[in-house]
């Protein structure tokens, strides 16, 4: 991108690249008025097409609606010779998914971190906002704990009382209607098949983070995205309880962690 020669865009001086997704580069950058570090989200010039901008820009009307300490902040919106840009809260921590490739998360730790992200996406869903990828690349985890992230896929519920009201200019969806966006891995059934979702769909994408981080493996797997689309739609994981025996000595999962897998993919 240009401004990366330039090092700055508007008051924010970019500092390094701290990470790269489906439609936007992220840098670490300080915001020179304030003083203070942020994260920058560029939509790549070669994804600049106009889907993609209003998807982009629908992001930003998204996360600006939501004020919750474990979801990731925006601080300002701007436009860099053409291609827009997200000013955001930098958290300092790593992945969920970076995390997991070590072991499983002990059952305090699972349980501190699935508290965080139902509380996150409890107010999203409030707010009249379906994240739509929830997925371990998505939280990030911080001395204070979980938060979550990349609201890139969300969707406007179209059951969205007064206080989740769709912005003026805003569609029903930051995606279009009957395709399949997201990470199949966490996608709900209904999301696969293309058709419209709700909160369940988070739901269904929250019991399989809560598998993962309690066992260290995905709930549902194969050697291709056909295998993982047909294991979501026809197998149930094995019990949470009996997976975690199998990878760790701690065989002390909490029965209610077992209900709320269950629970989320039914």
């Amino acid at each position: 991108m240009a401004s990366e020669t330039a090092r700055r865009l508007g008051p924010y001086t970019i500092a390094a690249p701290i990470g790269a997704g489906g439609m936007g580069e992220v840098y670490l950058a300080t915001d020179t008025r304030l003083g203070r570090t942020v994260a920058i989200k560029i939509l790549r010039a070669d994804t600049a097409r106009p889907g993609r901008r209003e998807r982009f820009e629908r992001e930003a009307r998204a996360v600006s609606r939501l004020n919750h300490p474990h979801i990731c902040a925006l601080y300002d919106v701007g436009d860099d010779n053409g291609l827009p840009f997200l000013v955001m809260e930098y958290v300092d921590g790593e992945t969920l998914a970076r995390r997991l490739r070590r072991t499983p998360l002990p059952v305090s730790q699972v349980v501190q971190y699935a508290i965080h992200i139902a509380e996150a996406l409890d107010h999203a869903h409030g707010t009249g906002i379906v994240h739509r990828d929830l997925k371990p690349a998505n939280v990030m985890l911080t001395r204070g704990g979980a938060k979550l992230l990349d609201f890139g896929l969300a969707q406007w519920r179209l059951d969205a009382d007064s206080s989740g009201t769709r912005p003026p200019g805003s569609s029903e969806t930051v995606t279009d209607d009957e395709t399949i966006v997201g990470t199949v891995a966490y996608m709900s059934p209904e999301q696969l098949e293309g058709k419209k979702v709700d909160a369940r769909s988070d739901i269904f994408a929250f019991g399989a983070l809560v598998y993962e981080m309690a066992t260290g493996r995905a709930a549902f797997a194969g050697p291709s995205k056909a295998s993982v689309m047909a294991s979501v739609l026809k197998h149930t994981p094995e019990p949470l309880s009996v997976a975690r025996r199998a990878v760790t000595r701690d065989d002390a999962t909490p029965p209610l962690l077992d209900q709320i897998v269950t629970q989320s993919h039914h």
